[in-house]
């Protein structure tokens, strides 16, 4: 199992939501830790943490932070890329539904550019989502685009060994994501998760949690962990 400690992590979307989780974990654990973000940090959660200010699809500006931090040792996406398109494919919106496909061309951009300059024995994690493999009706869209970073997860594994690369898979997780407030919230996680398998809404640690597991064990790479409230199963 992987020693986080002295270790360095770039985290992209480690400011807020999932992304900050995964980073306040890795600096319990020792690791020297890099957010990266499109606004910086919104609290002082982040504090400890270097913050460097970049969109991931802006690949000069990706291309400046790996050549400064090569020699890495973790890299993790969580960054949403932009917004993301909903509602009937039928009546979508196609320039909203290219749109949401920012987040994969993020993804690829940091893997891309990120892997040559990370330590051999290094790891990578990434974010899908449960629409993936069970959308309902309005996230086709989402469903699409995380259906494609989990099929490139199992895909490019074989190209960058050594390096492993893995994902998560959240379920509806309670994030500043969704900026309804009070009972309008309330009713929102419950409703989206009232037929999972566990029926209520996911919190940012619980899926923290697994990447660090993907980040540590030496023996799992182009794997899918899903943290979903079993509502891929449901």
């Amino acid at each position: 199992m992987t020693n986080f400690t002295n270790k360095k992590a770039i985290v992209f979307g480690g400011t807020s939501g999932i992304g900050l989780e995964i980073a306040k974990l890795l600096m319990q654990l020792g690791a020297k830790v890099i957010t990266v973000s499109r606004r910086g940090p919104q609290s002082d959660a982040n504090n400890g943490m270097q913050n460097e200010m970049a969109d991931v699809l802006d690949r000069t500006a990706l291309k400046a932070i790996f050549e400064h931090h090569s020699g890495f040792d973790f890299l993790v996406n969580a960054a949403t890329g932009g917004s993301r398109a909903i509602g009937p494919f039928l009546e979508m919106d196609m320039d909203g539904f290219q749109g949401s496909f920012a987040k994969l061309w993020g993804y690829l951009n940091t893997v891309q550019l990120g892997a040559p300059h990370m330590s051999q024995n290094g790891a990578i994690v990434l974010l899908s989502g449960y629409p993936a493999r069970k959308a309902k009706l309005g996230s086709i869209a989402i469903g699409t685009v995380g259906n494609a970073v989990e099929g490139f997860v199992k895909l490019v594994a074989s190209e960058i060994k050594p390096l492993r690369i893995n994902a998560v898979c959240p379920g509806l997780i309670d994030t500043p994501m969704f900026t309804q407030q009070g009972k309008a919230r309330e009713d929102f996680l419950s409703n989206g998760t009232e037929q999972n398998l566990i029926a209520r809404a996911g919190q940012p640690e619980e899926v923290a949690s697994a990447a660090i597991f993907l980040l540590q064990n030496q023996f799992v790479t182009g794997t899918i962990v899903d943290v979903d409230g079993g509502a891929i199963s449901a």
